[in-house]
């Protein structure tokens, strides 16, 4: 069980990237006793950002698919705060989900959902966590969504 969680992520298909490197005037995680907060995280990989608003040009299929961008970009930052060690994880406590809506759009918990998946796909129970799931009027970049976490770890 030493490498559970990349084995996990290999059986996927997942290669975690390397932890994205702040965009502005913060650090990527604060570690504060056993939990790990993580700053929001941007749905981008080696082919770029997802951008787009729902309610207008951006499909929640699309930004579900952007919000398991964020959940692989959380977990590269988790990696990097426990040493690269994902197996000191106890589990997912928490995820903000900030999804660019446009104000008649409401199924941000279908976008959220790309990120919760992942997390339960990839870590099992523990990847179940409490969330929200709000609308922003936009977002840096332009980005269909964001999302943050804080993470328990050993």
């Amino acid at each position: 069980m030493a490498a559970e969680i990349e084995t996990r992520l290999a059986e996927l298909g997942v290669t975690l990237p390397e932890a994205p490197a702040p965009a502005a005037n913060y650090v990527p995680f604060v570690i504060a006793g056993d939990l790990v907060h993580i700053s929001g995280q941007l749905p981008m990989d080696a082919s770029g950002i997802v951008t787009g608003k729902l309610g207008d040009d951006c499909s929640v299929e699309d930004a579900a698919a952007a919000a398991r961008l964020c959940g692989i970009n959380l977990l590269s930052q988790l990696k990097a705060a426990c040493g690269g060690d994902l197996e000191r994880l106890v589990r997912v406590v928490k995820l903000g989900g900030f999804v660019n809506s446009t104000p008649d759009f409401t199924e941000q918990p279908k976008v959220v959902n790309g990120c919760s998946d992942f997390m339960v796909e990839v870590l099992g129970e523990r990847g179940r966590h409490a969330r929200s799931a709000v609308a922003s009027p936009s977002l840096p970049f332009g980005v269909a969504v964001e999302i943050d976490g804080i993470f328990q770890i050993k």
